[in-house]
């Protein structure tokens, strides 16, 4: 990138956060990365001292989350850009899940990341610039039987981001909601919280792709060290996307389920324009 810029990434532990947080200290940006725990922190500051810089923080802890970003605004600078990657899978079927899973999921992948925005806002507000990357997923935008929470709240964080992006336009923050579909990160292994299976009716849809999920466990087709220059890419842009899509697999998907909607649309437009009047 031509500049340098101060980037807030929570959940700079592993995965997309981890890759972004090294390409953006790599390009000689500086990162301020949370984490959940000291020594993970001390690991972060040590990997590149005086740019790489460690906040504790979980993002459910709704009342830290104001006075963690004030403190970085004070002490560290001025964020420029926000990076909500905090977040983490959920595997189950619904009726065998129960809602305190679903709770948890909404509170980390959804509430967290919208308490991260609301805490930043004023600052980038009154400075009328700044940018905001919601991680979210191709599950924000297509379903798979099995993980209806962990879709539940990424289509959650899409539309949030969207209207985000309408509200603030206008006052120079830009809002990008950027989609990955499979990638060689820890989502589908040791990040991933399992629901016990319990009904054996859900067996034939779930168990197939359940199986080939663990099989493709660390040989996805996505490379997270590309994803990340992605998005400095999108970081750079003068004028950013609202939706980034990454990987091949995610825009195959999402383009099939636009055309499956714009297919099922026409064939009920004469019911769905028979309420009118």
């Amino acid at each position: 990138m031509t500049s340098s810029k101060t980037l807030l990434i929570t959940g700079v532990s592993s995965g997309f956060g981890r890759a972004l947080a090294e390409e953006a200290l790599a390009s000689g940006h500086r990162v301020v990365g949370t984490v959940r725990s000291e020594q993970a922190r001390i690991a972060f500051q040590a990997f590149s001292p005086g740019a790489a810089i460690g906040r504790k923080l979980d993002v459910t802890d709704f009342d830290a989350i104001d006075g963690v970003v004030a403190d970085i605004e004070a002490s560290v600078g001025a964020i420029d850009v926000l990076v909500n990657n905090a977040g983490y899978g959920h595997e189950g079927v619904m009726e065998e899940s129960p809602l305190s899973e679903m709770r948890r999921q909404f509170d980390v992948n959804v509430f967290g990341a919208v308490a991260m925005m609301k805490a930043i806002l004023p600052f980038m507000r009154r400075r009328r610039r700044g940018h905001i990357l919601n991680i979210t997923s191709m599950g924000g935008h297509i379903t798979m039987p099995g993980i209806t929470y962990y879709c539940g709240s990424k289509f959650a964080l899409e539309g949030i981001s969207e209207a985000l992006g309408k509200e603030v336009q206008s006052l120079g923050i830009a809002v990008t909601a950027v989609a990955p579909g499979s990638f060689r990160t820890d989502w589908a292994g040791r990040s991933m919280t399992r629901t016990p299976r319990s009904l054996a009716d859900y067996d034939p849809i779930f168990d197939p792709i359940r199986q080939a999920r663990e099989e493709k466990s660390g040989r996805q087709l996505g490379d997270p060290r590309k994803a990340a220059r992605a998005m400095l890419a999108a970081i750079a842009a003068d004028h950013p996307p609202a939706h980034l899509l990454l990987g091949s697999d995610a825009l195959t998907l999402v383009r099939g389920k636009l055309s499956a909607f714009a297919q099922e649309m026409c064939a009920w437009e004469t019911t769905t324009v028979s309420t009118d009047g």
